[in-house]
């Protein structure tokens, strides 16, 4: 929220000193304008201008071009976007891109599959009891142990563009801003029935078997590295402390228990991280790290 407001503010700020300079600008052109009118009206062919009138003309003139680039020159400047800003937005609209991708995929094979993405467009969110049965940690039945190990698949398959590692194989087509992912967190919710202690430790059973069984499938999916060279997957369980939906009501229980694979993009701190995480991702430099 803050950053939000900040950037707010610095967007007004810009905004405001973009009118200002703008406004003077104009100002220096009617300046300009009447300066040469003034010296357009006193001219007379037949009579001679003294050197010094001429050469105080040319210098103010000059001194009023230069004002004026200068300007132009800083108002090209503050169009400029932020580079780190243009980043962050570069990574969202790809996670977006990630999870329309892996949904779409998984909805191909099990058509019937309970699987949407979230409001913050950052998580693909595995609703109901479709994977385990109410008060269990195990899977339902070999069909959601399945869907589950195909999602370990598809997962692998599109790590290797959005992050670093022996895995890495970053291609422009697939990301072509160069962006990394930070964490890929597999996080179990529960809905507010029974103790909070006993739904938290089910929240967090779930998420750990369901990444057991991920790992299972895919050996070498915790290969897949963040730019501080950790695997990206990991997990969590939240218990009942983050519902979507009102707990009051069977379908808004059943909404909020689920499994959630949330897609964490990492932010960089300067354009100098952007540099580097976009030097690492590239072929030459990925068959050079050890």
């Amino acid at each position: 929220m803050r950053r939000a407001f900040r950037r707010h503010a610095r967007e007004e700020e810009e905004e405001s000193a973009f009118v200002s300079m703008t406004d003077m600008t104009v100002s220096f052109l009617f300046i300009l304008m009447i300066l040469l009118a003034f010296f357009a009206s006193q001219f007379n062919p037949e009579e001679t201008v003294l050197k010094t009138v001429h050469d105080q003309a040319l210098q103010t003139i000059s001194e009023q071009k230069l004002k004026i680039e200068e300007l132009l020159r800083r108002l090209s400047e503050a169009e400029q976007p932020d580079p780190i800003e243009a980043y962050i937005a570069q990574t969202a609209s790809q996670r977006r891109n990630i999870l329309e991708r892996l949904r779409e995929q998984l909805i191909a094979e099990f058509p019937d599959l309970n699987v949407v993405i979230s409001s913050e467009n950052d998580a693909l969110r595995f609703q109901g009891d479709g994977l385990f049965d109410s008060g269990s940690a195990a899977f339902r039945n070999p069909q959601t142990a399945l869907i589950v190990q195909r999602i370990a698949a598809r997962l692998d398959e599109l790590l290797t563009c959005y992050t670093l590692g022996s895995l890495s194989a970053w291609e422009k087509s697939c990301n072509p801003n160069g962006v990394i992912i930070e964490a890929v967190q597999i996080e179990g919710h529960t809905d507010a029935s029974g103790q909070f202690i006993s739904n938290l430790h089910l929240s967090t059973e779930r998420a750990i078997t369901t990444f057991a069984e991920m790992l299972a499938r895919q050996p070498n999916i915790t290969a897949h590295l963040n730019f501080r060279k950790q695997p990206v997957l990991s997990v969590a369980g939240y218990g009942p402390m983050r519902p979507i939906s009102a707990n009051q009501t069977p379908e808004g229980r059943a909404t909020n228990r689920r499994i959630d694979l949330r897609i964490i993009m990492f932010t960089p701190g300067s354009t100098a991280e952007i540099e580097r995480i976009r030097s690492q991702l590239q072929p030459e430099a990925t068959s050079a790290r050890p």
